[in-house]
């Protein structure tokens, strides 16, 4: 059975933020199941959107046909247009999917947007500054953790600059690799270790 990562996508959309992401589970080689993964794009409408760095978008479906459901976890990739109010009905599908169970990840200015709707109120969290999310007005400042990326069950949060650990936090959560291919994954693009390119080599498994 197919397993659908949802992605928000919405004009000005930190496309670099979710980019190792997608291509982890998009590329089947090196999964646990391969073959089993997608990813389909959601947008408040089915406008096209266009990124932060120009890329012109068609959302797969539109905010109003998500569901928890459905989905095996929605991310949200940060924006320019996160404090104002044009994404707060992404910050509350972010809300239904965590009342259900299901994961959502957030990064960069979708922190904000989750700070604002009381979601990090009472969990471990982190963002692009501990200052930035204050000045949501939120209670949880307390919970803020100096980390690149921070998972508290069912939810992720990273730095705007961590894209990599962000990732890496999301495939842990969905249990996408094998811990030592993981790992090495990591070590590859994080740590630039020329070694594990040849450990993930390894590992790769072509799709049934």
């Amino acid at each position: 059975m197919s397993k659908t990562v949802h992605i928000a996508v919405y004009d000005t959309f930190a496309d670099w933020e979710p980019s190792y992401v997608t291509a982890g589970i998009n590329r089947p080689l090196m999964q646990r199941e391969p073959g089993t993964w997608q990813i389909r794009t959601v947008g408040a409408t089915a406008e096209p959107v266009t990124s932060m760095g120009g890329l012109r978008v068609v959302p797969d479906l539109t905010l109003d046909q998500l569901s928890p459901a459905d989905s095996a976890m929605l991310v949200l990739p940060g924006a320019d247009i996160w404090e104002d109010e044009r994404l707060a009905p992404f910050a509350g599908a972010a809300a239904e999917f965590l009342s259900a169970g299901v994961p959502v990840a957030a990064i960069c200015g979708a922190t904000y947007g989750l700070a604002k709707q009381g979601l990090l109120d009472a969990r471990p969290h982190t963002g692009n500054a501990p200052e930035n999310l204050a000045s949501t007005g939120y209670s949880g400042a307390g919970h803020y953790v100096d980390e690149p990326a921070v998972t508290d069950g069912d939810l992720i949060t990273a730095s705007g600059i961590a894209p990599i650990d962000f990732a890496r936090h999301i495939f842990a959560r969905l249990d996408l690799f094998e811990p030592a291919v993981l790992d090495a994954w990591y070590r590859l693009y994080a740590d630039r270790d020329p070694s594990a390119f040849f450990a993930l080599q390894a590992g790769a498994v072509e799709p049934a």
